[in-house]
């Protein structure tokens, strides 16, 4: 369980039929058969009949409505497959785009969030329908960010922006997700924290083959790369956000959730939530006005600007039997955490993670192997980790940590940290990150302080330390 901060923290299938076909057997017996020849027929056609449906193919276990060739995702859209073994095999076709029409062809259609999306579940199972080597099989996830056009204003920024994005696109490389960089403002009066909406707008439908649009921002960071999102968990739900919900309903606290990561499904129903939840931002003529209605609804509020996280919660707030089934608030692990409580914590975590890799019997977790089946060795340690909880007080490593108010970019960090603090715990914790991925290299940085430096792993490492 992740506990939450002192308050003072800143911020639609078908089912294609078998192609497979066996012909009837066709013709009379002859009187001159005797019993021995009517015998032998039998055997073979039976042997005929079992051979030809061999050819027919299983069915696939993973539908939940247990029809074979069709999956339904939670947002109801029904993905076709064809009824065929090899389907469960298929690539990605990314050399064919049929000439029938789809969405895409519609003049109306808009990218801008100034105009909505109606029918978008319709669209995207037709898309899919045409395109079906995109359907089925694990569920598709497209993480987006983004950071300004222009260069840092801090010196180190633009270097520390290069090491989030790497970061992630090490995380996504490993957990097969693709990645979206943003450096525009796709609407321009949308700016600060609300310039995500329009490129996670975009993002949608830019990718009508993912499920999932995972926002992260610019200072977030993974720093668990064996972790992979508990999809399972959100199966009934459209947006997951970090934070607790009992500070969103009993305090009404301004950082009961964090809106700088966030998972939303590509559906319709995000689309309208999105235009709800950004119609306050300023875009809008009641920008001023909305913000004073965030700063008398939350007390620990500390500006007076309309934004994202104070929109998120005032709509869960005041609307909480429209949104409370599809919104899941996540507080059992790390979706997002706090970077101040999690940077004292990762020494202990380094050397925790070391005593297990050097027991005898954790063979498997100090094999060398392919950067490819990482997840296959992601999930050996899960095992060893069930005693190690999740959160504060945890030695288990954080999923996401998150530099909120520390600002990279521009420099003007918040005045309760010093400039040092965030620095080095930046580069601590991307040094951190960068290790479980060096590993898989050959290399890792024996001082996470240290950027430049790196050293050589040895075979059976750690347990040749041990022996040493």
């Amino acid at each position: 369980m992740v506990f939450p901060p002192e308050l003072s923290h800143h911020h639609h299938h078908y089912h294609f039929p078998s192609t497979a076909k066996h012909s009837p057997l066709r013709g009379r017996a002859s009187p001159c058969f005797t019993d021995a020849c009517l015998f032998l027929a039998g055997a073979v056609t039976a042997l005929l009949l079992v051979w030809s449906f061999s050819f027919f193919p299983s069915p696939i276990t993973r539908n939940p409505e247990g029809v074979a060739g069709a999956t339904r995702s939670a947002a109801g859209v029904l993905v076709e497959e064809e009824n065929d073994c090899r389907a469960a095999a298929r690539l990605p076709d990314f050399l064919n785009d049929p000439p029938e029409e789809t969405f895409y062809d519609d003049p109306e259609l808009s990218y801008s969030m100034d105009k909505p999306v109606n029918g978008w579940d319709e669209k995207r199972k037709e898309w899919l329908r045409r395109h079906p080597s995109f359907a089925g099989g694990p569920e598709r996830v497209v993480l987006v960010t983004g950071s300004q056009a222009t260069p840092c204003q801090n010196k180190m920024g633009d270097h520390l922006l290069l090491r989030f994005f790497k970061n992630k696109v090490d995380y996504c490389r490993i957990h097969g997700c693709d990645v979206y960089y943003s450096n525009v403002l796709l609407q321009p009066k949308m700016r600060s924290f609300w310039a995500k909406y329009p490129a996670v707008r975009a993002a949608m439908l830019a990718h009508p083959e993912a499920e999932w649009i995972w926002w992260v921002d610019s200072d977030a960071l993974f720093t668990d790369m064996d972790f992979a999102l508990p999809l399972d968990r959100y199966r009934s739900h459209n947006l997951v956000v970090h934070g607790w919900a009992h500070l969103v309903h009993d305090k009404k606290s301004w950082t009961s959730i964090n809106a700088g990561v966030f998972l939303i499904r590509n559906c319709q129903w995000s689309m309208d939530f999105m235009d709800k939840w950004a119609s306050t931002g300023p875009q809008s003529a009641d920008y001023e006005r909305w913000g004073q209605v965030y700063s008398s609804t939350f007390k620990d509020k500390l500006f007076p600007e309309s934004d994202d996280q104070s929109a998120l919660i005032y709509l869960i707030l005041k609307h909480r039997q429209l949104y409370e089934d599809k919104i899941y608030i996540e507080g059992e692990f790390y979706f997002q955490g706090y970077w101040l409580d999690i940077i004292p914590t990762l020494h202990n975590i380094s050397r925790k993670y070391m005593e297990i890799e050097s027991e005898e019997k954790a063979v498997v977790l100090r094999r060398r192997h392919a950067e490819k089946v990482a997840e296959f060795y992601g999930k050996q340690w899960e095992p060893h980790l069930r005693e190690a909880g999740n959160g504060r007080g945890s030695w288990r490593r954080p999923f996401v940590t998150h530099f909120t108010g520390c600002q990279p970019c521009s420099g003007d960090q918040n005045q309760i940290y010093s400039g040092e603090s965030c620095w080095t715990g930046m580069i601590r914790a991307l040094n951190f990150a960068d290790n479980q991925v060096l590993r898989n290299y050959g290399f890792i940085h024996r001082d996470l302080l240290n950027s430049n430096a790196v050293e050589a792993v040895p075979f059976d490492f750690p347990a040749t330390r041990r022996a040493g």
